[in-house]
């Protein structure tokens, strides 16, 4: 059973950090032209995003479902464009599961990037370019490391709740893709070994709060 959890929490572990990595390289570049360049649209922008915090999350992951089935939108819609003769199998896979992570906690890392790109001084990108800087160096030097506030404040509000999260391998994952939430919840309510389930959901709080305490002073570090 002990290597049964060892091997859950690097699941779920790769999971979270997976799914992190991909809402920042997804949410960056929308916080960035938001802030930048959204103008009058910034409002109506913003709620685009947080327009699905309007329905539960609960319906949106099984959406999903109706979309990645084997019968579902993406394989109907594939094979009626010929692109493939079978369906593919998407749903109770890594893939799904990490999708619906990303899905699921994108606006949590693309709000905190928009707070901090919305604070950067555009004088600091003109000095950038005037002294010569291409626009790929501008970002490097000065744009990334002046959001780096945004870039901690996002990974710690998106990887937390996604390392724990239980609906989303529930629904969309199976055999082989559980996640620490369910494995915490099976030894509650099936199992009945309340004392391994307290252990494994103090050791993941444990976690947690180093992670937070990590992340809090890199992210001090980097405002002062």
């Amino acid at each position: 059973m002990q290597w049964d959890v060892f091997d859950v929490f690097l699941r779920s572990i790769g999971y979270a950090l997976t799914a992190t990595l991909l809402c920042l390289l997804l949410g960056y570049p929308m916080a960035y032209c938001i802030a930048l360049y959204g103008g009058r649209w910034k409002t109506s922008l913003l709620i685009l995003i947080m327009l699905p915090f309007w329905t539960s999350y609960l319906i949106r992951t099984y959406a999903w479902i109706v979309i990645l089935r084997t019968h579902g939108v993406v394989n109907e819609s594939l094979m009626g464009m010929g692109v493939i003769t079978e369906p593919i199998q998407m749903l109770n896979t890594s893939f799904s599961v990490i999708l619906g992570l990303v899905y699921g906690f994108l606006p949590f890392m693309t709000l905190p990037l928009f707070v901090a790109l919305e604070k950067l001084d555009v004088r600091l990108l003109e000095a950038s370019a005037d002294l010569g800087a291409r626009p790929l160096d501008t970002f490097r030097k000065v744009v990334f490391p002046l959001s780096l506030p945004g870039v901690f404040a996002g990974t710690i509000l998106t990887f937390i709740p996604a390392v724990g999260d239980f609906v989303t391998p529930e629904l969309l994952g199976g055999t082989g893709t559980e996640m620490i939430g369910k494995f915490i919840m099976m030894q509650f309510f099936v199992a009945d070994n309340w004392p391994l389930g307290s252990a494994v959901s103090f050791m993941l709080m444990v976690l947690m709060m180093i992670g937070l305490l990590l992340y809090s002073r890199k992210a001090g570090g980097a405002e002062s």
